[in-house]
């Protein structure tokens, strides 16, 4: 069963209870399930203290009441939950995750292949969504990659260029902004099948790694639609006014509210690939 935190604005005490989602569905909110069960590291934003929900959870379930636009059930029991039944409730998945979750192969196959794929649904991942599926080619290659280490820590500041700041989960940000997080590099990286939306500034990085390391990136799975954020480790992540309007932005482009193309850009990474190879040559001069 999933679960909704009904809590006060300034109280972090919950309960939990089902609720219909034809309702839901007639109002015209989106029906989230997020998901934050961790097999691997637990995040401090995903980790639950004496049951109540975790930081990320109560920001996203406040975050759709105050924009009216999308409810949300959060659950750790992938087991339970995320199935192909459970699943008909829902209009976008939300991932927190770490490691091999016990979703069932059927249900993950389901989900990759035909719920995914169906128009007005989508994807989300926060930050280890990434860190993941590692070993699973069809999950990472649905995400655009897997966590490669973080050379950048939680503490942190970094410069990040936005390319395509008119895409509506980039507009909160400008053009470059300097935030406070954990970064992550990626293997089984895939620029000729996603759309890059910002990247760390290698010139301004501290430490200069001689390739990309893109931060955001959208692309379409056949008539569904994802959205990867690096950012989220650190809790005050979720608090920040330009993160959460960074949601909304996802997920008014998922529900095709604020159109915007994400046709691969491979060529962006190719130059931003050039261009921190520079900038780590002059750095070990």
């Amino acid at each position: 069963m999933s679960f909704r935190l009904l809590a006060a604005c300034c109280l972090l005490v919950c309960s939990v209870l089902a609720f219909s989602s034809d309702a839901v569905a007639a109002e015209g909110k989106t029906r989230v399930l997020m998901l934050t069960q961790s097999k691997g590291y637990t995040h401090g934003s995903v980790k639950r203290q004496e049951e109540k929900l975790a930081p990320a959870e109560i920001a996203m379930i406040q975050l759709g009441k105050q924009s009216g636009l999308f409810t949300v059930d959060c659950t750790q029991d992938a087991a339970a939950d995320f199935t192909k039944e459970n699943l008909q409730n829902y209009d976008l998945v939300m991932f927190y995750t770490t490691g091999m979750l016990p979703i069932k192969e059927e249900d993950m196959q389901y989900f990759l292949n035909d719920w995914l794929k169906q128009k007005g649904h989508g994807f989300i991942g926060f930050h280890s969504a990434t860190d993941t599926y590692k070993s699973y080619e069809p999950y990472w290659d649905m995400v655009g990659g897997s966590f490669n280490g973080h050379p950048w820590t939680a503490g942190n500041t970094v410069t990040i260029t936005v390319h395509n700041p008119d895409f509506p989960a980039m507009k909160p940000f400008g053009k470059e902004f300097q935030f406070k997080d954990e970064i992550y590099q990626y293997k089984n990286w895939q620029p000729e099948k996603v759309h890059v939306l910002m990247s760390l500034n290698m010139e301004k990085s501290n430490p200069k790694k001689p390739y990309q390391v893109p931060v955001a990136w959208a692309k379409e799975w056949g008539a569904g639609k994802v959205f990867v954020n690096n950012l989220g480790h650190n809790p005050e992540t979720w608090a920040n006014p330009m993160f959460q309007e960074s949601v909304i932005g996802a997920i008014k482009w998922i529900r095709g509210e604020a159109p915007a193309a994400v046709p691969p850009n491979p060529e962006l990474s190719k130059q931003e690939d050039e261009k921190a190879a520079a900038a780590a040559k002059t750095e070990s001069k």
